[in-house]
């Protein structure tokens, strides 16, 4: 049999186990073919030396902004999707967002196909943002979404132009129910931020770091509390989005433990960056800006390391980079907040850049050494297999395994890196003037990225290799449940209660 591609020397690492060196990937077609020893090469295979290195799946990141209206300065497909290549992604799944206005969904998912067709090195795909869920859309659009490939929503319990009401939220979970599609949800009290918001603003507090004063943890604990009952109540599953608080994360994990599907995200953001860097600095009082982003940035380094106990024990389904970015030198971007020298933290777009970083920085504590901070295989799960399996691409994306697009990650052996790699934002291909990551040191950085068997990512040559026309929009199946089950009762409820309004 002769192979397109084979990639050897290398030790793979799945979600399930991590094989020893000697094991061969062989690739035709663009889909791994078979995994072996001493597998065949014919006159015209392509061989990709690891060198010794682990390879792990290309990097699913299902939660990213590119080409976004209130993100004009930020990344659109080709420099968003050039930079998720370059860090060892090689799925994306993006945001097509309704207005409230809009009572159709249809005009802006037409107009993210156009503004990604021909336009991304990765592989894509789309959620729905849902702002205003009429019964029109519940009833006849989503169910043509879900034959056209588009199986996820996202809702918003904060920010005006999007936020859902309680009422809303519950028919929207029960839609979600009855149609299968995959419902993701961002989780703060609206309430809370606007009223301290106000008060902040009338004392003078409109600097920056006061965004993080802004939202407090309670904030998001209490939503998350409300949207998993909301969840349980209706019976649907969910996933709560780039989650920041320990005890919001208290909620899920109990939520879990009760066997319910209640999924949960979190973030690079949440688990290196503390609220200190909203603070300007002596050359640049406004400098905080870069890292204002929703939930914000969290004060203490035990909330740090409250996240990390959630990415090793299991409360945390996906890591995603929440790629959102705004250019920070820019009068459309991050310095909104900035006029007539007058700082103000509410006009700043939130969000930071970090499709590029997600897997390096999660990477560099993954391992067997005493030190590290979750396993190879957790690794794994987090970034590629779970993401791949809640959001319909089980099958095609997230595994090596015979059958699976042949998206793979080469990383180096780390004695060749022994000082590691300093991320700095000249090195970077996103679109935007800065990472909230400068300085950093991570262990590793991918070497190759291969995308359905082509390598369009080569950190020892030309870097990226590949053609801003080969990424493709993927038609994702739904989701499956990877946390929990359906089909409990509530508790309180009678047996079967819910049959009489349901």
């Amino acid at each position: 049999m002769g192979f397109d591609l084979v990639v050897t020397n290398g030790i793979i690492v799945t979600a399930g186990e991590v094989l020893a060196l000697g094991n061969e990937i062989g690739v035709k077609d663009g889909k791994i073919s078979c995994l072996g020893t001493a597998l065949p090469r014919a006159a015209n295979t392509k061989v990709v030396n690891a060198k010794g290195g682990y390879i792990t799946p290309g990097g699913v990141d299902s939660h990213v902004h590119f080409a976004q209206d209130n993100s004009p300065t930020g990344d659109d497909f080709t420099s968003g999707s050039r930079s998720a290549i370059a860090g060892g992604t090689t799925t994306v799944i993006a945001f097509a967002s309704q207005l409230k206005t809009e009572t159709s969904v249809i005009p802006c998912i037409t107009e993210y196909h156009t503004r990604a067709k021909n336009q991304s090195y990765c592989d894509y795909s789309f959620h729905l943002i849902l702002t205003n869920p009429t019964k029109e859309i519940m009833e006849t659009e989503m169910p043509l979404l879900i034959t056209q490939g588009i199986t996820s929503v996202k809702l918003y319990m904060t920010y005006e132009p999007m936020k859902l009401g309680d009422s809303q939220l519950l028919n929207v979970l029960m839609g979600a129910r009855a149609l299968g599609f995959t419902t993701m949800v961002h989780a703060e009290n609206s309430d809370i931020i606007s009223l301290i918001t106000d008060r902040l603003e009338a004392a003078g507090h409109s600097a920056p770091y006061f965004h993080a004063i802004s939202r407090p943890q309670i904030a998001e604990n209490e939503a998350t509390y409300r949207i998993i009952s909301l969840a349980e109540l209706t019976d649907t599953p969910i996933l709560i989005v780039h989650m920041s608080s320990e005890i919001a994360m208290k909620h899920v994990r109990k939520a879990q433990t009760r066997m319910l599907p209640i999924h949960a995200e979190t973030c690079p953001q949440y688990l290196f960056l503390l609220s200190e860097r909203l603070k300007g600095t002596e050359k640049d009082a406004f400098e905080g800006a870069k890292c204002v982003c929703s939930p914000p940035l969290r004060h203490d380094p035990k909330d740090l390391e409250a996240m990390w106990q959630g990415i090793a024990n299991g409360t945390f389904t996906t890591f995603s980079s929440d790629h959102a970015p705004s250019t920070y030198d820019h009068a459309g971007g991050k310095k909104l907040g900035l006029k007539d020298g007058i700082m103000r933290y509410r006009n700043i777009p939130n969000g930071v850049p970090g499709v590029e970083t997600r897997l390096s920085l999660l990477f560099s504590h993954a391992g067997r050494e005493k030190d590290s901070k979750l396993s190879l295989q957790r690794f794994v799960q987090l970034t590629s297999s779970d993401p791949a399996k809640l959001y319909g691409l089980e099958g095609t994306k997230g595994n090596i395994a015979p059958g699976y697009d042949a998206d793979l990650v080469v990383w180096y052996p780390e004695a060749e890196l022994k000082n590691g790699v300093t991320i700095e934002q000249k090195n970077l291909h996103h679109g935007v003037d800065y990472t909230p990551y400068e300085g950093m040191t991570v262990k590793n950085w991918p070497r190759y990225t291969i995308l359905r068997g082509m390598v369009v990512w080569d950190r020892d040559g030309e870097g990226i290799v590949g053609e801003v026309t080969e990424g493709k929009f993927l038609k994702r199946n739904k989701g499956r449940i990877v946390v929990g089950k359906m089909g409990g009762e509530v508790n309180g409820m009678l047996k079967g209660e819910r049959e009489f309004w349901y």
